[in-house]
């Protein structure tokens, strides 16, 4: 029986030890803030209420930017976690800091952009664009200091106790400093190029997220400089020194034990004065410049729109400096010297103690097999009716299968398309690519079937952001080998995952079909929670023909039989949703709604969501990341509760499932509940038709992610986050849904009970 799932009361009291809320005007307009403090009394505030708040009311928004930043503190939180093996916390630390470089990449820039023009109004939440950036500046400060003090505190020394070794040049010993002379002369010097600021040479243009040094230069000899009883200031001189990034970023020196490193860049400035001859190098410090990175392609006007991306791709090099980042011990002068030629503002400058660029430092990890330094290696079940199948095809033929990934292989979902390639009465293929792989196993196997005499059609989507040149490249591959390559439709990014078999059986035709929540890439595959629906159903296949026809041709949106589809109907869908339950509520009948996902920011959902608790309805919500919507406030969400799971795997499913009876209605889906996905992506949401893979995302998936607190934190109406108590037995849901798979691949059915993990 699959019925859904019920979570502790609304607002779990914090524990002992949980930090002190952030206080309103640090995620809400002051207006917004104000407003949130006079809701009517309740477990909120306690307060008499002064006014009756509307479902318009800026205070019911959290402020998308300021929620992603909550987010973002999560992922570092995981780095702080001292249970965790050193180089899983090193990860965290990684993508704490390349999830803050996308950030500004994008949602800053795009502020900028909006304060610069002048614009003043704000999103549901009422906070302005110039207020946004202030928070958010005060906020990643903040964060910038917690990357340093994990570093500093515990990731460096935990490494140096394991014999690995980040030394300072100042600290090299006698050996290590000849042979760092000796490698800069040889392998790094004549990679170099000095390049001097002043008025004759002008402030260099330096690549988004580039490594750099900037010197701070004194005229004259090291040994006359020191001389002097007072430097000239009048004759400073200021230079940059651009870190190759063709070069390895750590470099080796000789240790008596273990290994000891050096930073490229460290090493570079330590011996910058062979770059100028005549001066003296008074000051060394490494920085690094983030840019506006977002592409500005104009669909309607463009003739040939993968020429077009292509010439914004070229200029987006030279967006506006939105970040500078420059090592925390940098002096003062240079500082303002380098913000001042990037034309930023004191609180867009970060001085940084960690590693600037810490992925690079994930090269330590490669090759050292020591296990107590890393998790458990994944290794991704098979069930045993796909591992025992001939043909992919015929077990899909015979039933619906669900993979949860990366618990459960991904290679189903390539050997799905590989076998289409080769079957030869397979006759067409059709397939969209998001995203995917360096050496994509999908390009190939299409490129293959195109060759071998297949109609093969692959929605491309070159405007998948920061992997346009990919994309491109990708494009051009499958054009050479005869497939029929398109871009989707003017102005929508086809973020949909699908891929349709059509093969002649006997005297007619059957298709088969493909629906994700995730990429059609078998990297991220292991790394994100996805799911993996295949189906030869006759509605859904008839729907996902029609879906291509209308992305190929000019096809008008069909009366869709079973997909719901965005921009054409999908948010009206999932609102008719959730006031379905509303009803059912308001009739006395029982109402549940459990939906998980990514983001959740429509405005107009998250009204619908405070309608339905306002009749009554129990809402489970699993958003990983920005929640926009408050839960806990008296009189329009008291029975929400706001869930986030962060652990080793990305969670990136979206499941959402209506209902409180046996049978509720399970949908999956690749869009979050987004504006942008509502009206400006082509989507796609399935329903779950098969009893039992309903029951198994009901009652195992769903189930055990509520159940989550080990890794789960849950929202407050203020917009901060925090860990569930532990009553009874800890319950880390991707540990248990790991070992569920596991389980379930040496047997024929799936495991009612499993032990908790200790």
């Amino acid at each position: 029986m699959a019925t859904l799932p019920h979570t502790a009361p609304a607002q779990a009291p914090a524990p002992p030890d949980a930090p002190a809320p952030v206080p309103l005007s640090a995620v809400a307009s002051p207006g917004a803030a104000a407003a949130v403090q006079a809701v009517p009394a309740g477990p909120v505030t306690g307060e008499p209420p002064r006014r009756v708040l509307g479902l318009h009311d800026p205070s019911l928004f959290i402020n998308r930017e300021l929620s992603w930043l909550e987010f973002n503190q999560r992922v570092l939180e995981e780095a702080q976690d001292r249970s965790l093996p050193l180089f899983e916390r090193l990860k965290f630390l990684a993508i704490t800091s390349s999830n803050l470089d996308e950030f500004f990449m994008v949602r800053v820039a795009g502020l900028k952009q909006q304060a610069a023009a002048g614009v003043s109004e704000g999103a549901e939440d009422g906070m302005p664009p110039a207020e946004q950036i202030d928070a958010i500046s005060g906020r990643v400060h903040r964060m910038v200091e917690e990357l340093g003090a994990v570093w500093a505190g515990d990731i460096r020394p935990g490494l140096a106790a394991a014999g690995i070794q980040l030394v300072e040049p100042r600290d090299f010993n006698a050996e290590q400093r000849s042979a760092a002379r000796a490698h800069f002369a040889q392998k790094v010097f004549p990679a170099l190029t000095p390049l001097a600021i002043d008025p004759g040479h002008p402030f260099p243009h330096l690549r988004n997220k580039s490594l750099n040094v900037a010197l701070l230069l004194q005229r004259g000899a090291p040994k006359a400089v020191r001389r002097r009883r007072k430097p000239d200031p009048q004759e400073h001189a200021y230079a940059v020194v651009q870190v190759p990034a063709v070069l390895p970023r750590l470099v080796r020196l000789p240790s008596a034990a273990g290994r000891t490193y050096v930073l490229l860049g460290r090493l570079i400035a330590s011996q910058a004065g062979d770059l100028f001859p005549g001066y003296t190098v008074l000051e060394a410090t490494a920085f690094r410049v983030t840019r506006n990175w977002d592409l500005s392609v104009d669909e309607e006007e463009s003739e040939d729109l993968l020429s077009a991306v292509q010439e914004e791709l070229r200029r987006r090099d030279r967006g506006a400096a939105v970040r500078l980042e420059v090592d925390s011990e940098a002096r003062e002068e240079l500082v303002q010297v380098l913000s001042r030629s990037l034309h930023l503002e004191p609180k867009d400058v970060y001085r940084v103690a960690q590693p600037l660029q810490p992925a690079d430092l994930m090269e330590l990890a490669v090759g050292d097999g020591r296990p107590e330094l890393k998790v458990e290696p994944l290794v991704p079940a098979v069930p045993p009716l796909l591992q025992e199948a001939e043909s992919t095809l015929a077990v899909v033929g015979a039933q619906d299968v669900l993979l949860q990934h990366p618990y459960e292989s991904f290679e189903p979902v390539v050997r799905f398309i590989e076998e289409a390639a080769d079957d030869p009465d397979v006759l067409a293929i059709k397939q969209t690519l998001y995203r995917t792989s360096g050496d994509s196993p999908f390009v190939r196997a299409l490129s293959r079937a195109a060759e071998n005499g297949k109609q093969v059609t692959v929605l491309v989507e070159i405007k998948a952001r920061f992997d346009e040149a990919n994309n491109i490249a990708w494009a051009r591959r499958l054009e050479e080998s005869g497939v029929h390559v398109v871009y989707g439709l003017i102005g929508l990014k086809t973020h949909c995952k699908v891929a349709l078999v059509v093969r002649r059986e006997g005297d007619g035709i059957r298709r088969y079909v493909h629906l994700g929540t995730g990429n059609y890439n078998p990297t991220t595959a292991r790394q994100y929670t996805d799911l993996s629906l295949f189906t030869a159903r006759a509605d859904i296949a008839d729907d996902s023909s029609a879906l291509f026809n209308m992305l190929t041709g000019y096809a008008e949106p069909p009366q869709w039989k079973k997909l719901s589809v965005a921009p054409f109907g999908l948010q009206d869908r999932v609102v008719s949703l959730i006031e379905r339950e509303a009803d059912r509520a308001r009739r006395g009948e029982p109402a549940r709604i459990v939906a998980k996902m990514n983001a959740l920011v429509d405005p107009r959902v998250i009204r619908a969501l405070y309608g339905a608790s306002n009749a009554g309805v129990e809402i489970d919500l699993l958003v990983r990341g920005i929640c926009c919507l408050r839960p806990g406030v008296p009189g329009f969400s008291e029975t929400i509760r706001v869930t986030s799971v962060v652990d080793r795997f990305l969670e990136h499913a979206r499941l959402f499932a209506f209902g409180a009876g046996e049978k509720p209605e399970v949908f999956l889906s690749s869009a979050d509940w987004m504006p942008r996905n509502f009206l400006r992506r082509v989507e796609v949401m399935v329903p779950v038709e098969d009893d039992g893979l309903r029951r198994r995302l009901v009652d195992e998936i769903l189930r055990l992610e509520l159940r989550d607190n080990v890794k789960a934190r849950r929202l407050r109406p203020d917009g901060t986050y925090v860990r569930l108590p532990v009553s009874g037995a800890a319950c880390r849901s991707q540990e248990l849904l790991l070992e569920l798979a596991r389980a379930a691949a040496v047997s024929r059915e799936r495991p009612a009970q499993i032990r908790p993990v200790p």
